[in-house]
């Protein structure tokens, strides 16, 4: 899969997607540190990359909707991070890879658990 790393991560996390055999860019190689979100979504877009970030922002489906993108993947870590954790959140959501679709999707990885946001048609709902 492609992916890009928003510009929270380091090199020690791109390494984990590489090795896992996966197309990984980052925010800071492509010179978008800083930029808009809605920037970084439309960028994201055009690549058909699934964004990797710790900013909660990205949950907001009204503004970055999931169905319009290879899919948005936000990282909750817990109020005193280690590098530890942030390691065992990305090796539980590309362990999870190989069982859910992650294209057209947001995904939030948390600590015990991966919550995948469905749309009203994968639900079932009545219009």
């Amino acid at each position: 899969m492609k992916f890009k790393l928003d510009e929270n991560f380091g090199t020690r996390t791109q390494q984990l997607f590489l090795a896992a055999g996966h197309d990984v860019s980052t925010v800071g190689k492509q010179g978008l540190c800083g930029c808009p979100d809605r920037r970084l979504f439309e960028v994201c877009g055009r690549e058909s990359r699934c964004l990797v970030s710790l900013d909660i922002d990205f949950g907001d489906v009204t503004r970055f909707p999931p169905a319009r993108s290879a899919g948005i993947v936000v990282l909750r870590l817990p109020r005193n991070p280690t590098l530890e954790i942030l390691e065992s959140l990305i090796a539980a959501f590309l362990r999870a890879l190989s069982d859910r679709p992650l294209t057209g999707r947001l995904w939030m990885v948390e600590p015990g658990r991966i919550r995948v946001h469905q749309t009203e048609a994968e639900l079932n709902l009545p219009e």
